[in-house]
């Protein structure tokens, strides 16, 4: 892959490396791995941008359900016909449960079409693309260069799962801090009600810019800065999902050292292969991950939601907010939208980092 640039592969060889060959292999990989990351830093910046896009787009309506799902504003659809926990009175085993999970959100879904219109599937998309561009670049930017530097000064240059967990955890807050304000645009807008035909609904922010507005006026600053300190719970579940990741990924390339060193020449199919399976890599990591981390989310969007009518937050803070959902409405609602989350995320990073690993290798 280094190869195509010599004046990195230069620098990368040391005339006083082992005379051993697999050493000597080893040794030439780790440092050409290194230059490439130190010499390209823009290349993990554009390619988890476009990665990102290309999820948020893909599953838009099931981000919309998923938030509306995590609200209290929408808890009497959960609580009507009583479907996460009985069936006409009487409790449902787990199987049963887990379908009408599945029911639940593609039913919310359809009356979200039926009474609001197709364009309130895509509700937010717009601050959704402006926040995940970014986002995911200054993840993907500072986890990759993160990474490599902290082994560089901290691990001589060999990377480990705790190199992994620090670079990702620096990643995760600093994409945190620079795109909160968008992500509370984009939940107020998600949450907020579309005008009907009956009158029943009501609409308090005409577009992102008026949103904006309207809290810097009646909240203030620190208004576009709610919902943070759930987003550095959020932190938790980016590295662990970064660590089991980067674990999955090195199991598939030691199979292709391995082929390497065999001589075996790699066909197109093997290539797919790879790809495919450093995909599914990435949505079984992110799967385990939000299955442990998830409650951080229902805490995240509550905090987000738009203030009472006489202009107080409705939670005062993190733990009062989750001592609050878990008094008034069980533990369970802490796992509010979990189905429709996973069905969103597991696919949304599969695309994006299938998405990230065809950038970093037609680039590099």
């Amino acid at each position: 892959m280094a190869t195509s640039n010599p004046s990195y592969t230069k620098t990368s060889i040391k005339p006083s490396l082992p005379s051993a060959n697999t050493q000597n292999t080893q040794v030439v990989q780790i440092e050409v791995t290194q230059v490439e990351k130190i010499s390209k830093p823009w290349l993990h910046f554009v390619a988890g941008g476009v990665g990102g896009m290309m999820g948020a787009i893909a599953t838009a309506p099931l981000d919309v359900v998923k938030t509306r799902l995590q609200s209290d504003f929408y808890s009497s659809q959960l609580m009507k016909g009583h479907l996460q926990q009985t069936l006409h009175g009487q409790r449902v085993g787990h199987i049963r449960s887990m379908w009408l999970h599945f029911y639940e959100t593609f039913q919310i879904m359809a009356n979200v079409y039926r009474v609001e219109g197709g364009r309130s599937l895509f509700k937010g998309l717009g601050p959704n693309l402006v926040g995940v561009i970014p986002a995911r670049s200054i993840n993907f930017f500072t986890y990759n260069n993160g990474k490599n530097l902290i082994a560089s000064s901290l691990n001589n240059g060999a990377e480990a799962a705790w190199v992994n967990l620090m670079a990702a955890a620096v990643a995760g807050i600093a994409t945190s801090t620079a795109t909160n304000p968008i992500w509370l645009v984009k939940t107020r807008l998600q949450l907020d009600k579309q005008n009907s035909d009956k009158g029943d609904y009501t609409r308090q922010y005409k577009n992102s810019m008026d949103c904006v507005h309207q809290v810097l006026k009646k909240e203030g600053i620190p208004g576009l800065y709610r919902g943070l300190t759930a987003s550095y719970l959020g932190v938790v579940e980016s590295s662990l999902q970064w660590v089991l990741y980067e674990q999955m990924k090195g199991l598939i390339n030691r199979r292709e050292k391995l082929r390497n060193r065999l001589g075996i020449e790699s066909t197109a199919g093997d290539n797919f292969f790879e790809w495919l399976a450093k995909s599914g890599a990435a949505g079984l990591a992110k799967l385990s991950a939000s299955l442990l981390t998830y409650p951080h989310e229902v805490i995240r969007t509550r905090l987000r939601q738009r203030p009472l009518a006489d202009g107080r937050p409705q939670y005062s803070g993190l733990v009062n907010c989750f001592m609050t959902i878990w008094k008034e409405e069980g533990f369970v609602a802490l796992y509010g939208g979990l189905t429709p989350h996973l069905m969103r995320t597991v696919p949304n990073s599969i695309i994006m980092f299938g998405t990230w690993e065809l950038i970093i290798k037609a680039f590099s």
